[in-house]
């Protein structure tokens, strides 16, 4: 009897395993965005002798240039999986970041990884806009002379502000 109860809980227990297992088959591939810089391809630059033709020819284009100096290459990579909500959450990210000098050859490179992300807070303000806030009832009785022909006679148009 007791042999038989065991067998019934590891019975359950394996189809309970089997069932979980499954649903890692429901679960959305991971997706890459960006340039995603392979390690060894990144060895292979060498500060002071790589050019810029080289470091293209190794890593493709680099995903943006310096804003202020265009002798910074990014190369910028985002792994997401969709989680609840159809959101992305973000399972990796990385910046590689080539400094040339100004005949093109590579001075150093720098990896920046989602720990040096700075976070930017929200701000809750609202900005003020000139004129007045009307209540309720201003405008629910401020339309009550503009119904009729007389209103509509000096609008722009396309029936928007009026014409002076």
């Amino acid at each position: 009897m007791r042999s038989l109860l065991s067998r019934h809980r590891l019975a359950a227990v394996f189809a309970c395993a089997l069932a979980l297992g499954g649903c890692s088959l429901l679960v959305p591939p991971a997706v890459v965005r960006g340039n995603r810089v392979d390690p060894s391809e990144l060895s292979q630059l060498v500060p002071g002798t790589t050019t810029e033709a080289t470091a293209r020819g190794l890593l493709g284009s680099p995903t943006a240039r310096g804003t202020f100096d265009p002798n910074q290459w990014y190369y910028i990579t985002e792994t997401t999986r969709q989680v609840i909500g159809g959101t992305q959450g973000v399972l990796n990210q990385g910046v590689v970041v080539l400094h040339f000098d100004q005949a093109g050859v590579l001075q150093h490179v720098d990896r920046i990884s989602r720990k040096a992300a700075l976070s930017a807070p929200i701000v809750g303000h609202t900005t003020p806009s000139p004129g007045g806030s009307a209540g309720f009832f201003q405008q629910l009785i401020g339309n009550i002379g503009r119904v009729g022909p007389s209103a509509t006679q000096n609008q722009g148009p396309g029936g928007g502000a009026p014409i002076p």
